[in-house]
């Protein structure tokens, strides 16, 4: 990162609130679920599908993570009567995994359970380092007893492609990104090209394995390798799919889509919308650029 977007970026909190929910509509569908319906609805009609997350993380209250898992439960019901081609990504540090690791065990499970009842699947997220083992701990546990679940892998980790050596020998379905939070080098590789290169070694690991990958990229030459890939090992259309955050270069989208990839889009909703597009924000300077020039020029 250059030394003005890390200006950029330490600036961003200094914004007001109001200026950055006009940014966040980009990427957040809203703060109720209705709005996530309503959001899901237009993907469906252009083709693409959807996976539903409710905002939040880091919760240290049992009743909170407890909340979060009905709210789960919810969406799969909404799924279910409204019809909607999606599915659900839930944040083990949101249902209690800074609690006990067997409570948020319990608490996905039972979303598991309530997914396999609607004929859907659950995807665990993955959070920073400190939550990788105890994530694919409770993600091996769960797929080997619902089939129904699978997890995330960070390219930018220097741990992934020994993950996939580690991953269920039947039936795994994983998302593999880039990775977003703030790693020291130690775990972490850091050149962006070298980020790259270990996204290409890990999907073509994954892919050789059998695993159904959620190929997530915005980076359009990693959605050119991926392509390049599909076609190497002859995957079928059903055996893999590309997915995009809300409000991510929608172009790319409806081009990948309009080349007859499945691709799935990242829906979230939920009152903690500032602290995810921050989060956003700080992984795109040219928005964050727009919002501090909105917010300098009194707007």
């Amino acid at each position: 990162m250059s030394a003005f977007n890390r200006l950029l970026v330490t600036t961003l909190p200094l914004v007001p609130k109001p200026i950055v929910r006009r940014v966040a509509s980009r990427y957040v569908a809203g703060e109720t679920l209705e709005d996530a319906v309503r959001v899901i609805r237009t993907l469906n009609r252009e083709g693409a599908m959807a996976t539903v997350d409710v905002l939040g993380e880091e919760v240290s209250e049992r009743e909170k993570a407890l909340a979060a898992m009905e709210e789960n439960l919810r969406v799969y019901e909404t799924i279910a009567r409204e019809k909607l081609d999606a599915n659900v990504s839930v944040k083990p540090t949101l249902l209690g995994l800074k609690i006990d690791e067997d409570f948020c065990r319990d608490n996905i499970g039972r979303i598991a359970e309530t997914a396999k009842e609607h004929g859907n699947f659950l995807r665990i997220d993955m959070e920073d380092k400190s939550t990788t083992d105890a994530t694919l701990r409770i993600y091996r546990d769960l797929q080997a007893r619902h089939g129904n679940v699978g997890c995330v892998l960070q390219a930018y980790m220097r741990r992934t492609l020994g993950d996939v050596d580690d991953l269920p020998a039947q039936g795994a379905s994983v998302r593999l990104c880039k990775g977003i939070y703030i790693e020291p080098r130690q775990v972490a590789w850091k050149g962006y090209e070298t980020v790259r290169a270990n996204y290409v070694n890990a999907l073509e690991k994954l892919i050789l394995r059998g695993v159904y990958v959620g190929i997530a990229t915005h980076d359009e030459y990693l959605a050119c390798a991926a392509s390049a890939l599909i076609d190497k090992h002859g995957l079928k259309r059903d055996q893999y799919e590309f997915q995009m955050l809300l409000g991510v270069d929608d172009e790319l989208r409806r081009i990948l889509l309009a080349a007859g990839h499945r691709l799935r889009v990242y829906v979230p909703y939920g009152r903690d919308w500032y602290p995810y597009s921050m989060r956003r924000l700080r992984e795109n300077p040219e928005v964050a650029r727009h919002v501090l020039r909105a917010f300098l020029a009194g707007k």
